[in-house]
């Protein structure tokens, strides 16, 4: 592909982040920054801010926590304030507080009109936070359905017990596959 400028559009956190060892947060994001060319005043800086990231600015990355890289990651995901994020294993390795303030900057992305698309093993921590489910078992889509849908089919108001009883009973999920979109994923 020769235009990548829908790249732009995307803000990715990996369930592991890879960056280089050597470098400082604050040096992080200020490769990043200048990658993207972007102005400060241009940045979302609320997970920074929120996670108290400014006090570590100057700790490499080598030297974090896993729970603090997956800071970073999240930051970065959100720092250029992009219209479409993805987010893998967003909570993995956070702390209860940490876990709470990215699920509360999720809700405000939501509400602003965000695309936003979570890969996550822990349901409960989608709760509240999703409004279609994509299910997908090895590998291959079995329905993309809104959690109202789920919630009727199943009686469970949480996802994890949603999808639990999906899985315990697979006639719903081939009814829920007669009416599967028609789409691809590339």
């Amino acid at each position: 592909r020769d235009n990548w400028t829908y790249r732009d559009q995307i803000g990715y956190m990996p369930q592991i982040s890879r960056y280089p060892e050597n470098l400082t947060i604050r040096q992080l994001i200020r490769m990043m920054t200048d990658l993207r060319k972007k102005h400060a005043a241009e940045l979302d800086t609320d997970l920074i801010d929120a996670f108290g990231l400014p006090t570590l600015y100057d700790k490499t990355m080598r030297s974090l926590s896993g729970g603090t890289r997956q800071k970073v990651g999240a930051c970065l995901a959100f720092l250029f304030n992009p219209p479409i994020i993805i987010l893998d294993e967003p909570t993995a390795g956070l702390d209860p507080l940490a876990s709470e303030i990215l699920k509360a900057k999720l809700l405000r992305e939501k509400q602003d009109g965000k695309l936003i698309l979570i890969t996550s093993h822990i349901l409960s921590d989608l709760d509240g936070l999703t409004t279609d489910v994509m299910y997908m078992q090895e590998g291959r889509l079995q329905f993309l359905k809104p959690v109202a849908w789920l919630q009727q089919q199943t009686g469970e108001t949480k996802l994890n017990r949603a999808i639990a009883r999906l899985m315990e009973n697979p006639s719903l999920i081939d009814d829920a596959q007669a009416s599967k979109p028609n789409f691809t994923l590339f």
